[in-house]
């Protein structure tokens, strides 16, 4: 039986998966940052401008989360499901999650995330490139 209204189970799941990708970010900056590659600074640079841009968007979900008294806490995993309990207003609603539909809503998530990240700003790594062959050239 279905206890939670579609505006709160679509909330609570947004932010159930955006801090699953805020995690999947910040193990990729590891990776970067150890990694042998040559040119690392703009992939850490894509990397960190997504993480804010998730930290962002998750805090205001935090807020509206608190302010419906939802929340969601993850209640069981094997192999293939995870489990997540949601609790709204006195009513508690378990979901099983496909595992690899977990992984392909994070990598949309992330995809989403690298394209607000491409949005130009003051001061990113563009504008300091720009400037640097701007010097180059005289």
């Amino acid at each position: 039986m279905r206890n939670l209204k579609q505006k709160e189970l679509d909330l609570a799941t947004r932010y159930l998966f955006l801090s699953m990708a805020i995690v999947v970010i910040k193990q990729d900056r590891k990776h970067f940052d150890i990694g042998k590659f040559k040119i690392k600074e703009p992939y850490m640079e894509l990397l960190g401008k997504m993480e804010l841009e998730a930290r962002k968007e998750r805090k205001e979900l935090k807020a509206e989360m608190d302010r419906l008294q939802l929340q969601v806490v993850e209640s069981g995993r094997n192999d293939s499901f995870t489990s997540f309990l949601f609790l709204a207003s006195g009513y508690e609603e378990k979901r099983n999650y496909f595992n690899p539909a977990i992984r392909k809503k994070v990598e949309s998530i992330l995809f989403e995330l690298m394209r607000k990240s491409q949005r130009p700003s003051r001061g990113g790594y563009q504008q300091r490139m720009a400037a640097s062959v701007d010097d180059l050239q005289g």
